[in-house]
């Protein structure tokens, strides 16, 4: 079978269910595991890089209100690359090609590929696509086997979470300008980790926030994990952050408890790092109980 993945938490599953072989393409995003970036690129982003957030958040706002595509999809390179199955996602048009797009190129090939649609909304979701990209790819077994492994994970943070006496208060922000809370799964996360989510939308998309509604919150911790960027590129917008006004009466401050993650790599991708994810902040949140993980970003 031949496969390409247009973003890069279905090129993440794919690759855990040993498929990575059948990889013939994936999207300008897709960096791991490491050798996926040497694969055929088929998709490009109109927004240009090194930019600062708050214009990367204006120019997306704009090409969203003008019904504008934020991505290209390379439809001559995916027609040389014939692909039997292609594995995209109709949750967010921020995150990927559009569904609409990818719909018009497969009927536009003259191989007519199977597509698979990801929509994960909360943790749980995210493991019936795994099982679904499995039986796509007819390896539903090693679809079940990985599910249960990372189930089994999830399970022993739980676990070791139920000890925990003390539950601190949680803003988690996946953008800084402007600030926006994390939804779908974090809230999931953030409570298996032994965290109370202050502002986050469980299930729902992530929401612009009012600085009022963070400093409302007095958040006891503070995580904050840029959708696209990497924990370096996240710091960098760390004195936008202090220069809003009650940031340094802010529990979170004066505790030094706010701590900068890659977003990129962990959080914001729907796929098995998302467990990585979970035991990465529940060392955070209860490092006394929680070990950092292996597999874990660093924290800064």
């Amino acid at each position: 079978m031949r496969i390409v993945s247009l973003l890069p938490s279905a090129t993440e599953i794919i690759c855990e269910l040993g498929l990575d072989d059948q990889l013939v393409g994936v999207s300008h995003e897709c960096d791991y595991p490491i050798g996926v970036e040497q694969l055929p690129r088929v998709t490009s982003s109109v927004i240009p890089k090194n930019v600062a957030s708050a214009d990367i958040d204006r120019l997306v706002r704009e090409h969203l209100q003008d019904n504008a595509s934020l991505y290209l999809l390379d439809l001559e390179l995916l027609e040389k690359l014939a692909p039997d199955l292609i594995v995209t996602q109709a949750l967010c048009d921020v995150c990927a090609v559009s569904s609409d797009d990818v719909e018009a190129a497969v009927h536009a090939l003259p191989s007519r590929p199977a597509v698979v649609n990801l929509e994960p909304s909360q943790l749980e979701d995210v493991f019936r696509t795994i099982e679904r990209v499995g039986a796509a790819a007819a390896v539903p077994r090693v679809a079940r086997n990985l599910v249960t492994e990372l189930g089994s994970r999830i399970q022993a943070v739980v676990e070791r979470t139920a000890k925990v006496t003390n539950h601190p208060k949680v803003v988690f922000l996946e953008w800084i300008d402007p600030p926006f809370s994390a939804g779908h799964w974090t809230p999931e996360l953030i409570e298996f980790a032994g965290g109370i989510d202050c502002l986050g939308n469980a299930g729902s998309p992530s929401r612009t926030l009012q600085w009022s509604e963070i400093v409302a919150a007095q958040p006891d911790v503070l995580i904050v994990a840029c959708c696209g960027f990497d924990a370096d590129r996240t710091a960098q917008d760390a004195d936008i952050l202090a220069r809003q006004a009650g940031w340094n009466e802010l529990p979170c401050v004066q505790a030094g408890r706010v701590v900068y993650l890659d977003g990129n790599a962990y959080f914001n991708r729907p796929g098995p790092r998302l467990v990585d994810s979970l035991e990465l902040l529940a060392h955070h949140l209860h490092p006394d109980i929680h070990r950092f993980p292996v597999t874990g970003s660093g924290p800064r």
